[in-house]
């Protein structure tokens, strides 16, 4: 019977192996990280006397590795205080340390007599029941666990992470025929739950399923682009977002993951395949010479692009493969990417563009019609069936689209019939399902298999709101930006979708309503939705556009409705629980502050904002967030009113952004009553289940009560600070006059310190410096800069 994984040993302290003991820390699991023991000392060690006995010679490669992980972009740790659960070793001291381990996780390098040697050692070591898997991409599962002791082998298989580990969703688990049903039971869910993982089971093949695929679509794409005679950047202009995959398309991509890592990968299969197969694994010579030229991409400085410093400042070149020169990057634009623009749909725009008679119809079809055919001919040989694969391609690639829901977007009898006139061969199994009547691979909640469809399993913590809403009876009212929904076991969730999901009027008075009615009827509120981002903010165009007409009375009345809209979450007879995830900035995280609980997604992004647009918060954000930091307080201890209010004023008057769920709880967004849900597609479960659980306990709203603030001595030192950066030139002089008005509303005016004031006083106070704010000319300048270019302004 499998436990629970409490501590973790990660062996090879490389990029990945660095990476996935980050994350397994990042989920509260002590690590130990082993490498190999260095056989010559460094310059630094030969000054500091050091031999090669030494613990810190032997352990300098995993505690070097330790270290990077401090100061690597994209942060692998979601804190940084994190790193203490990782501790560093090495492979002859430590090995016999593998027996305090639950889960072992080999990471050395991709060398089949190498990992077998490790792995005889773990088997020594090992304590029996504990799991043992392998990272690798590339080799045999199944050879590696060859020779190993029937324990070992009914505990091992593969668990295939995609770098970097805490972003990327997938986990490809590969079982041998020896690992035990529940070893794969309990992985799977451990890695849903616990790692917050996108889970598909894959078959002992070169480069599994997400890797098979999309190497070979990227090569597809490259003997595209040298047929074709298209540029680097037409390509990426138009294999992106245009049909739904990451921003970074195709070369871009390729940069950021690294030429030499891909040409590895590319290898992997080249060795195991032959035919026509093997001749599209083969990479053109102009990348091999890149890669022998170190031309490898963001890591070595220059890949695919350039970025370069110009008479016009910053540019980004693109490389032409015929010449191996930089040269200015172009975009390729026809009538049907001009078109696909105007599509309101992913499936529109994808028609527009395979089918079109132009460049770009011409490239995409090229593209998309023998990746859809190697990927039906592969199908069965490297997945279980074909939602795996469109699963790993979206958890793992980022596709909007896997492959058979692509091929559905394209219509199957459409494409078939044209793949066909054009000499191809489509799979036979294919062709059998359009033979049966069937015309797509997944029908509502299923996918074609084997003559039938079948139900999608999923976890049940997964909730689909857009599943949830088919039922009309579920949504219990709406309006053009938000609707209430019966998420059943008594519980309503309140779902924002205007654009971008800001906050307008048409949101509070669903904020308003739904409080109301969940009041009455429900056992509490989830306050969530599955959008891009959370929230970005109050509904900065309609601010605007009021205070450049001199509408302050319109813009008073709107702040006013913020404000009460936020007491009421607050003061809510049942209680509310908030399920930010992704962006959270602004009146987002205004939403989020007084609700009875904020069950935050890991990869959640918080922050008050407002002064990077010229303004401060105006929905409640300052006194709540100071309210949490008094929170935060031991019990019995005595309280520093003025570092309380100093905190705060840092945090709202620097911008500053939590970068995860784990650092937010560190900037005083979030809680000790708040959670943290590591699998995003969980968050509104957890949120669900909160909501009950307070109901149970016998939740009792918050009274309201008087605020001990800072008053005018807690202002004056505030200001001394911001006066301070002033006069170093590091801010200006509107930002000077944002801090003035920010400190006040903290400070609580001019009283004297210690003074007990009314939660309206603060409010009426913010909302005045609001609207003085929003009158300056410089901060509808800020706010116009950020509309129009998405970034703040500094003037």
């Amino acid at each position: 019977m499998i436990g629970q994984i409490r501590k973790a040993a990660v062996l090879g302290s490389g990029v990945m192996g660095s990476g996935i003991a980050a994350h397994l820390a990042n989920v509260g699991i002590p690590t130990l990280l082993l490498d190999i023991v260095p056989r010559e000392l460094s310059q630094e060690e030969q000054t500091k006397g050091l031999t090669l006995d030494d613990a810190q010679v032997r352990n300098r490669i995993s505690t070097s590795s330790r270290q990077k992980l401090l100061k690597q972009k994209p942060a692998p740790l979601t804190e940084k205080g994190n790193i203490s659960l990782i501790e560093a070793g090495n492979f002859e001291d430590d090995m016999k340390r593998l027996s305090e381990v639950d889960w072992i996780i080999e990471v050395v390098v991709e060398n089949l007599d190498i990992k077998k040697k490790v792995f005889e050692q773990v088997d020594q070591y090992r304590k029996k029941g504990s799991i043992v898997s392998s990272n690798t991409s590339g080799i045999s599962v199944e050879a590696m666990a060859e020779g190993r002791s029937e324990d070992f082998q009914s505990h091992f298989l593969g668990t295939h992470f995609f770098n970097p580990p805490r972003y990327l969703k997938l986990l490809e688990i590969i079982p041998t025929q020896h690992t035990s049903d529940e070893v794969i039971s309990f992985m799977t869910a451990f890695a849903e739950d616990t790692l917050g993982k996108g889970v598909v089971s894959a078959k002992d093949t070169p480069n599994f399923i997400a890797n098979r695929i999309g190497t070979y679509g990227l090569l597809i794409t490259v003997d595209q682009m040298v047929k074709g005679g298209f540029s680097v950047g037409e390509i990426d202009s138009v294999t992106g977002p245009a049909i739904g995959r990451p921003k970074s398309a195709t070369f871009r991509t390729l940069d950021v993951v690294g030429l030499d890592t891909f040409l590895h990968v590319a290898k992997n299969v080249y060795d195991k395949v032959d035919g026509k197969e093997k001749d599209v694994f083969d990479p053109p010579s102009f990348m091999k010479e890149m890669g022998e030229k170190g031309w490898i991409g963001s890591k070595s400085g220059q890949g695919f692009y350039l970025k370069t410093k110009g008479a016009n400042g910053s540019e980004i070149l693109e490389l032409d493969p015929t010449t191996l020169e930089y040269g200015p990057r172009k975009k390729l634009s026809t009538k049907s990417t001009e078109a696909a623009r105007q599509a309101k749909s992913l499936k529109n725009k994808v028609r527009t563009l395979a089918y079109a008679d132009d460049r770009a119809g011409e490239l995409l079809w090229g593209i998309f019609k023998p990746v859809l055919i190697y990927t039906a001919e592969k199908c069965y040989e490297i997945a279980n069936d074909i939602h795996a694969i469109d699963q790993a391609m979206k958890w793992g690639f980022g596709w909007e689209q896997g492959p058979f829901e692509l091929w559905d977007a394209l219509g199957v009898e459409k494409s078939i019939a044209r793949m066909e006139a054009e000499g191809e061969v489509v799979p036979v199994w294919v062709k059998e399902m359009i033979a049966a009547g069937h015309d797509s691979f997944y029908k509502e909640n299923a996918y074609y298999h084997k003559g039938d469809y079948v139900a999608i399993q999923e976890n049940k913590k997964v909730i689909h709101l857009r599943t949830v809403k088919k039922e009309e009876s579920n949504v219990i009212f709406k309006n053009s930006g938000a609707s209430l929904i019966d998420l059943g076991d008594g519980v309503a969730c309140l779902e924002f979708h205007s654009p971008n999901n800001s906050i307008g009027l048409d949101v509070m008075q669903m904020i308003n309503k739904s409080i109301e009615e969940v009041e009455k009827n429900y056992k509490g509120l989830v306050i969530g939705n599955q959008g891009k981002n959370f929230c970005v903010g109050a509904n900065l165009m309609m601010i605007l556009m009021e205070a450049q007409d001199y509408n302050f009375f319109e813009i008073d009345i709107v702040v006013r409705q913020f404000q009460k809209s936020m007491a009421n979450i607050r003061y809510s007879a049942k209680p509310v629980v908030v399920a930010p995830h992704a962006m959270t900035l602004g009146g987002g995280t205004e939403i989020c502050l007084p609700s009875a609980s904020i069950q935050a997604a890991s990869e959640t992004y918080m922050g008050l904002v407002e002064v990077g647009v010229g303004l401060i918060p105006g929905g409640g954000g300052n006194k709540e967030l100071y309210l949490r930091n008094l929170e935060r307080l031991p019990q019995g201890t005595t309280i520093d009113l003025q570092a309380v209010a100093n905190k705060t004023f840092e945090t709202i008057a620097m911008a500053k952004v939590a970068t995860s769920a784990a650092e937010a709880r560190v900037n005083g967004f979030l809680s000790e009553r708040d959670g943290i849900t590591m699998n995003g597609d969980h968050a509104l479960h957890a949120a669900k289940q909160q909501v009950i659980h307070l109901h149970d306990q016998g939740y009792v709203a918050p009274t309201r009560k008087k605020i001990k603030v800072v008053g005018e001595p807690g202002y004056a030192t505030m200001l001394l600070g911001a006066k301070t950066m002033q006069f170093g030139g590091m801010i200006s002089e509107h930002d000077m006059k944002i801090a003035e008005k920010l400190a006040f509303v903290i400070a609580g005016g001019r009283v004297p310190r210690g003074t007990e004031v009314d939660e309206q006083y603060l409010l009426d106070i913010e909302r005045e410096a609001f609207l003085s704010l929003v009158g300056e000319p410089k901060t509808q300048q800020r706010m116009q800069h950020m509309l129009a270019k998405g970034k703040p302004l500094r003037n």
